[in-house]
């Protein structure tokens, strides 16, 4: 048969065969090989992304778990800061008790040794004054007594002048 702008048929034919047997080669050993290989490759992609979603919930609850920890752990830092806050109030009221205890141990032996040398000192300024006054008393008799003496001597000196003054005009009449 004769195909006008000669075109052989069985030409085409053979490589349409051809081409099949070729495409279906290569299917064979290219592209299923090439789709087995991204399938497989997005098959480990798959289990990564879960692997890697499933290691960041537990990487939230590991979170989650020390956040929390991390909560008491502040807690029981402030009730213990309280504790100690306490503790220290506690400690400082008791010292404070104490010392106002000292004070007013030292405040009453204070007082105790006032009043023990101020009736010291008004024994000895009584004792003082009675030695000063029995000094004046001996004083006054003292000179009490030199003032009656000089009295005494004033009184025979004078009669003694009246005597000679009278002994002196009878000697003057003889």
């Amino acid at each position: 048969m004769n195909i006008p702008l000669n075109i052989d048929w069985q030409q085409i034919l053979l490589h349409w065969m051809n081409l099949a047997i070729l495409a279906g080669g290569l299917y064979f050993l290219l592209y299923s090989p090439v789709k087995k290989f991204m399938a497989q490759r997005e098959e480990r992609y798959r289990a990564r992304e879960a692997d890697i979603a499933g290691r960041l919930a537990e990487a939230e609850q590991l979170k989650a778990d020390y956040q929390a920890k991390l909560d008491g752990a502040a807690e029981e830092i402030h009730a213990a800061q309280a504790k100690a806050q306490a503790a220290m109030q506690r400690s400082t009221e008791e010292q404070l008790a104490q010392a106002q205890a000292q004070a007013d141990e030292i405040l009453t032996q204070a007082r105790a040794e006032a009043d023990y040398t101020k009736e010291r000192a008004r024994r000895e300024s009584q004792r003082e004054i009675k030695d000063l006054a029995a000094k004046v008393a001996k004083r006054l008799a003292a000179r009490a007594q030199e003032d009656q003496f000089e009295q005494f001597l004033n009184q025979a000196e004078a009669q003694q002048a009246e005597a000679d003054q009278q002994g002196g005009a009878a000697h003057g009449k003889n």
